[in-house]
Formats: structure tokens, sequence, C-alpha cells
């Protein structure tokens, strides 16, 4: 079982089972909403996360050409959950709101053509210049 939270804690969130996949996003949309050269994201069934609190939604259009809903605390603006319409019934949650961001390991790099010159390439993850042509297992 996995947990974590808002920066304010009115969104807690618990996790069970393991994640579909644990990747660093470089895609400029994902540098914008962290501010940083990246996000980290693990994947889950929709069905198996329990969320507590109130979540606001923006959604945005990916490069893709799908919806993508970023879910977010509106008192503190921590970005927790994103979905995505071209993988329905997963979720993706920023590993850094986990409560123990180490209890999972990123397994892949993606959109890696705009990963900025500063920001140190992973070694130990398969890196891609853009998004993988895979689903989730249904």
């Amino acid at each position: 079982m996995l947990e974590g939270r808002c920066l304010c804690g009115a969104i807690t969130y618990q996790v069970s089972g393991s994640p579909i996949i644990v990747a660093h996003c470089y895609c400029r949309d994902c540098q914008r909403v962290s501010g940083a050269g990246h996000t980290t994201g693990a994947m889950f069934r929709e069905e198996d996360i329990e969320v507590r609190g109130a979540m606001s939604e923006f959604t945005s259009r990916a490069e893709s050409g799908s919806t993508v809903s970023h879910l977010f605390c509106a008192r503190c603006s921590s970005r927790l959950f994103g979905k995505n319409t071209g993988m329905p019934g997963v979720m993706t949650l920023a590993v850094g709101t986990l409560n123990d961001p180490s209890a999972v390991t990123p397994e892949v790099a993606i959109f890696t053509r705009t990963r900025p010159r500063w920001e140190p390439a992973d070694a130990q993850v398969e890196s891609f210049d853009s998004q993988p042509a895979w689903k989730p297992p249904e």
C-alpha cells in the first residue's frame, strides 16, 4: 500500500497494487506544470487509487491530440494526478507526493528530445525521444 498527500494535507490518497510503469517525462507540458526539467509519474489503474478530499481539475491538449486532465489541490496547488483520454482507466500519480517517493523506481524516460541540457539523464532507465507506442494492459 502506498500513501501520499498534497503539501497542505487537504488531500490524501492510498494506492494498492503495483505501478503499471514509472516514468520520467521531459515534455514541455510537464516542465511547465512542475517548474523543473521533468516530472516523475507512476501509472496505476484508476480503481486502485482511493482519494480523500476534493481535487480541482485543469485540462489541456497533448501533442498526441488526446486530452490530459491535471488533478490538483485547490488550496495549495499541489499537482497529484494526471489522466489522459488516450489511456482510459489509468491515472498517473506524481511520485513526489508519495509519503515515500523511494517506494517506486523509474523505468523509462519519455520525450527526452526536449530534455534541457542542464537536466542530467538517468542512465539507469530506457529513454525515448517521444511517447512510446504502447498502451497499459487492460
